[in-house]
């Protein structure tokens, strides 16, 4: 593995937190580089510019002195004075005179106060004849030093060749030759070391406080994120209803992070109780319809054998069985095509699975086959189907509530399925009730919702019935006797077919006050137009 890689896989396995740190201390070492280097080049210019203003006004004193004069002008002590404004001012400089042809003909060193010998240290000058000065124009330039590593900072100018009283024109020529005065950039080259040397040292010391304040930094700031592991953590070992806590305000990033996250666990948390209760009420539904088809095929079956036997002799004998086992085989298909209805409403409403349950009727899922319909009809047909089947029993058409006349009720469905569902609650009211207990019908409208109820003075359900009294397979009756309850059934029919309508259905009992099924659809008027056009309905099958 190359070193990139090397490098590359190191930083992968690398926590966040030392990521992040280490990205912190590298960025705070890049600024302070460039922080160094701006500074201390900006140092460097600015003493620059200082000896090179030095220097122009070193050269244009010495370019008017001949050599001789400059000489003995150097071998003098000079006053107290002067000498700090040689040091301060002119920098100790070395003058050099040079013949046109570049050769040296003087060099003074204003420090020492004498000629300079041929060995001593100084700058290290290039060849300077005419040409070459004119090349530089006056302007300054470095050049290393004969002995050290020292810099000198040089200006070349040409001499005056006369002068004459202040305020008359000096004239150069070119047979005069040449004057540079260098200076040493000694203290220029130990001021910028010794700052270099200063932010080293400061630099490092600081950057190690500040590595150990962002070390502690970094953690405080992903404790957050710790949290929300040892959450997750959790959560993966079962336990749904944990949720990761406010660890932020809801605009930061954390906040929302935590929000999305609660929002996410509360959708799964839902779905896996949604499937743990289907999987219970599949596990139930399994075993009430086992046992609701058991028993007609045990009774088929024992009825076969009978008569393969020989054990019917008589014709009476063998036309009760027959009649008894026609009777099991339609209470069989009876059974059969209320689940299989009862499947295709669940795939109906597995379609729509993410539309609200409350929708308009417009928006009923397909499979019904939808037409504006008045309830009042229904409750007509209901109040002469109860005389039918017990004619001795009291039967009313009222509005709802018991409030009024019958009113109309007009909806938008399925007439034919509407009318499935007010048979089951007229045959369930019947059925549950003594043969002399009052029925009462209602139908109309209360606000937006067209109503039609069957309210019976029977028994009445205790709140827990009440509450399952629409689950399949459930029986007030929990004996499971034939003649009262069938396979338990009805009800969940008419809870299906009423949702699949964007209705409701509600019961109002109390124990030994009757019990009132009511149902609620979308009220439909003229102006509304049906937003699903109708088409042949897959319950129809």
């Amino acid at each position: 593995m190359t070193r990139p890689r090397r490098v590359r896989a190191l930083w992968a396995r690398a926590s966040l937190r030392s990521r992040v740190l280490l990205l912190a201390v590298a960025l705070l070492a890049a600024g302070f580089t460039a922080f160094a280097l701006v500074t201390g080049n900006a140092l460097r210019g600015y003493m620059e510019d200082r000896v090179d203003s030095q220097l122009h006004a070193t050269s244009q004193l010495f370019a008017v002195l001949p050599p001789r004069v400059a000489e003995t002008g150097a071998q003098r002590k000079p006053p107290a004075g002067l000498a700090d404004f040689s040091t301060d001012v002119l920098g100790n400089p070395v003058i050099t005179y040079v013949a046109k042809d570049g050769t040296v003909e003087n060099s003074i060193d204003s420090l020492a106060g004498a000629n300079r010998s041929s060995n001593a240290r100084g700058p290290a000058l290039p060849r300077l004849d005419t040409a070459a000065v004119a090349a530089h124009s006056g302007r300054p330039f470095t050049v290393d030093s004969t002995k050290g590593d020292v810099h000198w900072r040089v200006i070349a100018v040409p001499r005056v060749a006369r002068a004459a009283l202040l305020g008359t024109k000096v004239t150069t020529t070119a047979d005069s030759g040449s004057v540079v005065v260098a200076t040493s950039m000694e203290q220029v080259d130990g001021t910028v070391s010794r700052m270099w040397q200063n932010y080293r040292t400061t630099g490092l010391g600081l950057l190690a406080v500040l590595a150990v304040v962002c070390w502690f930094a970094v953690r405080s700031g992903l404790r957050p994120l710790s949290r929300i592991e040892q959450t997750a953590a959790e959560i993966a070992a079962g336990d749904l209803s944990r949720r990761v806590p406010e660890l932020a305000g809801s605009n930061t990033e954390l906040g929302r992070l935590a929000a999305a996250l609660n929002g996410m666990l509360g959708q799964l948390e839902t779905a896996f109780a949604g499937r743990a209760e289907s999987e219970t009420r599949m596990s139930r539904f399994v075993a009430d319809a086992s046992h609701e088809l058991r028993t007609p095929l045990a009774g088929i079956k024992g009825l076969t054998d009978l008569h393969r036997m020989g054990a019917l002799a008589e014709r009476e004998d063998i036309d009760a069985t027959m009649a008894r086992i026609a009777g099991e085989s339609e209470r069989l298909t009876r059974l059969v095509e209320d689940m299989l209805q009862l499947a295709r409403l669940d795939e109906h409403a597995l379609k729509a699975t993410g539309q609200p349950t409350t929708r308009r009727v417009q928006d009923s899922p397909r499979g019904l086959d939808l037409a504006p319909a008045d309830l009042r009809t229904l409750a007509a047909d209901a109040l002469h189907d109860v005389r039918a089947l017990d004619p001795g029993r009291t039967v009313t058409l009222t509005g709802p509530a018991d409030d009024g006349p019958p009113a109309s009720a007009p909806a938008f469905a399925d007439e034919a399925r509407l009318r499935q569902v007010v048979t089951n609650l007229v045959g369930n009211a019947v059925t549950h009730t003594p043969p002399s207990t009052p029925i009462r019908i209602g139908v109309g409208t209360a606000g937006d919702h067209s109503v039609l109820e069957v309210a019976d003075q029977g028994p009445g359900l205790t709140p827990d019935q009440s509450s399952r009294i629409f689950e399949r397979f459930y029986r007030a009756d929990a004996s499971r006797n034939r003649a009262t309850g069938g396979a338990g059934l009805g009800l969940s029919i008419v809870h299906s077919l009423v949702t699949a309508h964007g209705g409701q259905v509600e019961v109002d009992s109390a124990p030994g006050q009757g019990a009132t099924f009511r149902i609620l659809l979308p009220r439909f008027t003229d102006q509304q137009t049906p937003a699903i056009p109708p088409e042949p309905a897959a319950l129809r099958d």
